[in-house]
């Protein structure tokens, strides 16, 4: 008769498995304070059908290159899109006037939600900032969202 040796089964250490609980916690947490859309999103104010070029943030129309964002009636008067992917609010203020900013909140670097009644908010601690110029209309953040440079070319709003 013979016989099969067999071998002792080994499980993984507890090193190996605190690691892997660690490892699974931290995708849990990145997940988690991660934007739940890197598409853009469309809020408040009405559309503007026919829109001059100007820019608040850049004018320069001679600029060739940089990413198409969106088209002018693509954003609202008085309101604006987030472009979460390319981390980056468009707004239009005033009818034909359109501001670009940073779409980091300045308080603790989330990411900002929404834009309702002439500002944009930052789901984290409800900051506010102005659809004009980005400052800071409601704490907790302190300083102003960092403009960031957009050409306006006909109809069509680029990042620079």
């Amino acid at each position: 008769m013979t016989s099969d040796s067999f071998e002792p089964v080994t499980t993984p250490s507890r090193r190996t498995a605190l690691a892997a609980v660690g490892a699974a916690g931290l995708a849990v947490a990145l997940t988690a304070c991660s934007s739940s859309d890197d598409s853009s999103s469309d809020t408040s104010g009405s559309s503007n059908s026919d829109s001059t070029s100007t820019s608040g943030a850049s004018t320069a129309q001679g600029d060739a290159g940089g990413t198409e964002l969106a088209k002018t009636t693509d954003i609202p008067e008085g309101g604006g899109k987030i472009f979460a992917s390319q981390g980056v609010v468009v707004t239009q203020p005033t009818a034909g006037t359109y501001k670009a900013f940073s779409s980091k909140c300045t308080h603790q670097g989330c990411a900002v939600s929404s834009i309702s009644d002439g500002v944009i908010v930052c789901p984290c601690h409800k900051s506010e900032f102005s659809v004009t110029d980005g400052s800071v209309k409601k704490g907790p953040a302190t300083q102003a969202l960092p403009a960031e440079q957009i050409t306006v070319s006909g109809d069509s709003i680029t990042l620079a």
